[in-house]
């Protein structure tokens, strides 16, 4: 509602715009005192005083938007747009935070709160209905009477509400139905609701801009942002509920644009390979990007990878000012980005300079004044996050704001400056219930879940949640570990997923304790720099494995070497037995053969990306890498590319 306030106050030119925007500081201020009646009562009379107060008032406020670092080429109503669009966010984001701290201090009590909310609002569905949720008066009650469930346990209730039926599970029509991005099996359809999408912005993207301000104060400023993100493709169910992923979109964000370098009509463009061309152009344009943003830090690193291979054609359309002829555009849309574009030679020749320097640091030297990276880091996209702070990124802040999945916000991080991502579980936004780890392969696991304030510090949980949108006591597959607390909430790291475990003979060996053997073998082959990987266990591979005991195929592409010796190679396998003691005892044995390491050639990851996201229908704002292979044609292709 903000932004579209804003967005229609900026038709109204400058000067009535500012007016508008007077008004609605002041009228902020008295509701925000709680003063509303008694203020507004005053000022009815007082027409000389309001005109007084205008001039001033503006007066002040240009001197706060002098005062900021603003990104070039702006009109008046785009400055006035995002100075009170970061004013009202960040009025909001002290007053949310203020609210967590008070919630993490009473911590059963609000999760009691947030379920029988949860419960009285679905009670006279039919699944309300079928576990009389009307009846239930306290968190006990609920865990008696409901089981843990797994997807399977909503499959065909989610094919009846895709189907038209309504209040099913929920009590509301679902905004779209979100695909899960199918890393750790087949993609699952969930509902997704206008609470969810409210509860993210309110709980999650409010407080984490409140947090990101108090740790990088130089990101309050006018500097536009560079926005990663693409159009989905929707398709439709039965009766019309769009069918998608529910992350951050243009469309969604269709308010914001004018915030972001891309201009509106790039997000038009179907092509995923054209719109990241867009992005860069128009980033490149403009020296004073102040934010580099995407959902994953592996969207960003795919984006400078791009960039290094493309970066030539982006300088030459800089300096012709045009957009690039063998981009495939509609006319329109070209016409619309070219009325964007003029010559730069200045710019262009400034972009040139700083790419034969090479791209160690290439970041802080296109854009001086970026004050952050603004991406998930953490789990699949660790590595990620890694390679851009050692290469690309050097010297460049990241926040990794949120930890959130598509069935909801999970956590949020309030330590922004802190290269360990851990979040504060987020009270208000989902029950949680904790499997501990040791239960995970119960028959019945209802026995074995605590409570927030049962968890213990240094144990590992699987969440069970029970969220806004038709989900209850649902286990996520995440394995979390407590790592802390704030006042009584849990503060927790994630750890891996429970489809992306290696384990052919119960070893499970997990995603975070591979990547952190993989990264000390990696440091002992000289000269070789991680790009991606991934691993299959010899079970899904049949015959094309070779060798006849279970192992890991490991599959990494590698820059820096050009081919492994064979003790090279063994010493992934020598580095994952030394954290995994029962590997360890699997291998000398013999139970477990050795670790086949298979180096792939450049760009493989790249290709393989793009067919799990065609097979998966899984947006490029969703997509995360699998780590654990359970499909034999993504083993396969891989073979295919060993060098």
């Amino acid at each position: 509602m903000i932004y579209e306030l804003i967005s229609s106050m900026a038709v109204l030119g400058p000067s009535k715009f500012i007016r508008c925007a007077l008004v609605i500081t002041i009228l902020s201020i008295i509701i925000a005192t709680g003063q509303s009646l008694e203020l507004l009562g005053m000022l009815r009379p007082l027409p000389s005083v309001l005109g007084v107060l205008s001039l001033g008032g503006m007066a002040l406020l240009w001197r706060d938007i002098s005062s900021k670092v603003k990104g070039e080429n702006r009109t008046l109503s785009s400055l006035l747009s995002q100075y009170f669009a970061v004013k009202v966010v960040g009025w909001l984001g002290k007053r949310q935070r203020g609210k967590l701290e008070a919630d993490t201090l009473n911590i059963r009590q609000v999760q009691e709160e947030t379920l029988l909310k949860r419960l009285r609002k679905n009670a006279d569905t039919c699944y309300g209905k079928q576990y009389d949720f009307s009846s239930i008066k306290d968190c006990e009650a609920f865990r008696t009477r409901h089981p843990v469930t797994t997807y399977e346990h909503y499959r065909e209730l989610v094919t009846r509400v895709a189907a038209g039926e309504e209040k099913v599970l929920i009590a509301e029509k679902p905004l779209i139905l979100a695909m899960t991005s199918g890393t750790s099996g087949a993609s699952a359809m969930l509902l997704s609701t206008k609470d969810t999408n409210t509860e993210f912005f309110l709980q999650g993207v409010a407080v984490c801009l409140d947090a990101m301000r108090r740790a990088f104060p130089a990101s309050d400023s006018l500097q536009r942002t560079t926005k990663l993100f693409y159009s989905p493709t929707f398709r439709q169910s039965e009766a019309g509920i769009p069918i998608g992923p529910n992350s951050s979109t243009p469309a969604s964000s269709r308010h914001m644009l004018n915030l972001y370098t891309t201009p509106a009509p790039a997000f038009q463009v179907p092509s995923e390979r054209d719109t990241l061309y867009l992005h860069l152009l128009f980033a490149l344009k403009d020296p004073s990007v102040g934010t580099l943003e995407s959902n994953f830090a592996s969207t960003v690193f795919y984006a400078f990878s791009a960039l290094q291979e493309r970066w030539q054609e982006l300088v030459e359309d800089i300096k012709l000012g045009r957009v690039s002829p063998a981009l495939a555009l509609e006319p329109g849309v070209r016409a619309s980005l070219e009325g964007q574009m003029k010559p730069d030679p200045e710019r262009a020749t400034q972009l040139r300079t700083h790419f034969q320097q090479g791209f160690v640091g290439i970041v802080r030297r296109l854009w001086p004044q970026l004050n952050l990276v603004l991406a998930v880091d953490s789990g699949s996209n660790q590595i990620y996050g890694e390679m851009l702070r050692e290469r690309y990124c050097q010297g460049i802040p990241f926040y990794s704001p949120f930890y959130a999945a598509t069935e909801g916000l999970i956590g949020v991080n309030l330590w922004p400056e802190e290269e360990r991502r851990r979040y504060l579980l987020c009270p208000r936004s989902m029950f949680c219930e904790f499997l501990p780890e040791a239960s995970l392969d119960q028959e019945t696991p209802e026995k074995h879940t605590l409570l927030m304030e049962e968890v213990q510090e240094g144990h590992s949980y699987e969440l069970v949640v029970t969220n806004a949108s038709g989900l209850f006591r649902y286990r996520m597959g995440d394995i979390v570990k407590v790592v802390g607390f704030h006042n009584q909430c849990p503060v927790v790291e994630f750890q891996y997923r429970r489809g992306q475990m290696l384990s052919v003979r119960g070893e499970k060996v997990s995603e975070v304790m591979f990547l952190g053997a993989l990264k000390r073998a990696i440091s002992q082959w000289p000269g070789a720099q991680l790009v991606d990987y991934c691993c299959a266990e010899s079970a899904i591979m049949g015959e094309s494995c070779g060798g006849s005991d279970p192992h890991y195929q490991v599959f990494v592409e590698l820059k820096g070497v050009r081919n492994l010796t064979e003790e090279q190679r063994y010493k992934l396998d020598q580095c994952v037995q030394e954290d995994s003691a029962v590997y360890k005892s699997f291998r000398f044995k013999g139970s477990i053969g050795p670790m086949r390491v298979q180096m792939v050639a450049e760009g493989a990851f790249k290709e393989l990306r793009k067919q799990m996201m065609a097979f998966s229908n899984t947006s490029p704002n969703t997509f995360k890498m699998h780590r654990v292979l359970r499909r034999k044609e993504y083993a396969d292709f891989l073979l295919g590319k060993t060098i």
